[in-house]
């Protein structure tokens, strides 16, 4: 390996919905960071990483939104994405095209003044403004923080992805290379299954389910002698009635979030999948320090 190459860790923040895991899964090449339209999607720090041979090897830790907490879940996601801002080499900053700095980003800025990592601004979704509205905006967030670098980018259509790379890579310190280059998360294989069955659950469910699902994979065991990977798992809500609409008329709706998620979840795992799923009522877990950890939302000390 040469003395030029770099490795450090990079954060991506922003508020909820600003396009983050899109981006992460634009950058990485597969599709890892859950994407969904529904904000605080993501929950945990999931680690994806990048590796160039040539110039180096970029851990990416995908935060949760930062924002004002409401309950314990939400108190720990903004405890984690916090925390993460000063472990890091690089902050990688989204945020949606606009002249106005609202409440959120004003929260996010008086974060960033308190620590000395180099922010990277990008500024997402330029592909639904006017070219000549971008050198307005990059102007407005000019004003209120010293960026090491303002970019506009849309992940989305995959513009300047490149650029934003090259970025990161000028400020990245140099060092050795972290994880093989066949690695791409360290998440273990099961918190990836179940966020899958967690995105296809709030994607195949209308607005009438909020957050309040989590699903626990309860077994997941290569069949002996065959290529079929049997997994189990439960989608817990709030609510009696949530469990209704989860599994639907005639199991209608539970049936249709089992066959998606077994598709993308072969192609995950590159073999034939017999996926189960089951529904159970466990009230406010949200607000239940013993139940969000037992979902996989630990915080690491």
């Amino acid at each position: 390996m040469s003395d030029h190459f770099k490795s450090g860790f990079v954060t991506i923040i922003g508020r909820p919905n600003v396009g983050k895991s899109t981006l992460m899964n634009h950058l990485i090449g597969q599709k890892i960071a859950i994407t969904s339209n529904k904000p605080q999607t993501t929950r945990n720090r999931i680690q994806t990483v990048y590796t160039d041979m040539e110039r180096g090897q970029i851990v990416f830790l995908d935060t949760p939104g930062i924002h004002q907490a409401k309950n314990k879940l939400g108190e720990y996601m903004v405890n984690v994405a916090e925390r993460t801002l000063e472990e890091v080499d690089v902050i990688l900053w989204l945020v949606e095209p606009s002249n106005f700095i609202g409440a959120g980003e004003q929260h996010i800025i008086k974060r960033l003044k308190k620590i000395k990592t180099p922010v990277i601004l990008v500024i997402n979704k330029v592909d639904t403004v006017s070219r000549d509205k971008i050198l307005e905006f990059i102007d407005t967030y000019r004003k209120v923080y010293d960026f090491a670098e303002i970019v506009p980018a849309s992940a989305l259509r995959g513009e300047n992805m490149d650029t934003v790379l090259d970025l990161i890579f000028q400020y990245l310190p140099y060092g050795p290379q972290f994880y093989d280059e066949e690695t791409i998360t360290d998440q273990p294989e099961r918190a990836i299954v179940a966020e899958i069955i967690r995105e296809k659950a709030l994607h195949a469910l209308e607005d009438e389910i909020p957050h309040g699902i989590a699903v626990c994979i309860d077994k997941m065991k290569e069949r002996s002698g065959q290529q079929i990977i049997d997994i189990e798992a439960t989608i817990v809500c709030e609510r009696d009635s949530h469990k209704g609409i989860v599994i639907g008329k005639g199991g209608a709706m539970l049936k249709k979030i089992g066959s998606n998620a077994r598709y993308e979840i072969e192609r995950l795992l590159d073999s034939k999948v017999n996926l189960k799923l089951w529904v159970k009522v466990k009230k406010d877990w949200r607000d239940s320090d013993s139940m969000i950890k037992n979902f996989g939302y630990r915080e690491e000390r």
